[in-house]
């Protein structure tokens, strides 16, 4: 396992344009899937996303709810937020599960190739009448990672749809590469510090409804967001990220690598144990 050491947290432009990321969308290579079917690899391929996957049963969904709301409570109590619980593998024993399930992971597998690492998982939660959008973004903006072969795989929690704030895609946004973005103003009330403007000259938007326990799985390089929450019902979800054996992280992000399926025979990424909190 690589030496671990620390990590930026939230790498800047200046450190990311450094880097020399090759950022063009790369198609799924699998042409054989063993759990999803080959239209949902073909839709990845041309729309940049898969959903919704059936994951979690109600009992267990239900299970990892009762787990989130607890955590939440302890990390507000000690002055956090609800979107302050990220890289949530490192720390809580229970998420690193998560991460490393193997129905989730399968899914990964058909869409990225048999070596895979996990390496993200952070919480997004709307508070009912929250108030917070999500900008149009892309998540390799915000990553130190080359090629551009990595997915968010979004659990929902709660419910999510149209009403509570569900996240929404550009169908096929993925094609046109790294797009140009703008810091958010503080006006804007978004949770992220970037936004790219008129979205539709992408693609077509489209929302990501998905029932509890139900996954989606997105391109780094697809256009998404959200609106603001201003229902009665919160909107939670634990965002799960996956790269490619060969991808490269920069800025010390190989540290919070965890192989979840194959090797990785360069000795690149590390592998973190599953943490003792809870």
């Amino acid at each position: 396992m690589a030496a671990q050491t620390e990590f930026k947290v939230i790498p800047d432009a200046n450190d990311l344009a450094k880097l020399g990321r090759d950022l063009r969308f790369h198609p799924s290579p699998t042409h054989d899937p063993r759990v999803l079917t080959r239209d949902q690899i073909a839709a990845y391929n041309h729309d940049g996303y898969i959903r919704p996957i059936s994951i979690f049963s109600e009992t267990e969904i239900l299970s990892i709810r009762n787990y989130f709301d607890d955590l939440l409570a302890r990390v507000i109590a000690a002055g956090g937020d609800s979107y302050s619980i990220s890289s949530a593998h490192l720390k809580y024993g229970p998420v690193w599960d998560i991460l490393t399930n193997s129905k989730i992971v399968a899914c990964v597998k058909d869409v990225l190739g048999d070596n895979i690492v996990g390496w993200g998982s952070h919480f997004f939660c709307k508070m009912p009448k929250d108030g917070k959008a999500v900008a149009w973004h892309q998540d390799s903006s915000y990553w130190p990672l080359t090629p551009t072969k990595a997915v968010t795989v979004w659990l929902a929690i709660d419910d999510a749809d149209p009403e509570n704030a569900n996240m929404r895609f550009v169908a096929g946004s993925q094609h046109f590469g790294h797009l140009t973005y703008r810091e958010s103003s503080v006006e804007e009330h978004n949770v992220l510090n970037q936004s790219i403007d008129a979205p539709e000259q992408y693609g077509t938007i489209v929302d990501n409804p998905l029932k509890a326990g139900q996954v989606s799985i997105h391109s780094d390089l697809l256009l998404h967001g959200s609106e603001a929450n201003m229902s009665d019902r919160r909107r939670c979800a634990l965002t799960l990220r996956y790269a490619a054996a060969d991808v490269r992280a920069h800025l010390g992000w190989n540290q919070k690598g965890v192989w979840v399926a194959g090797e990785d025979s360069t000795g690149h990424w590390s592998n973190r144990e599953r943490p003792a909190g809870q």
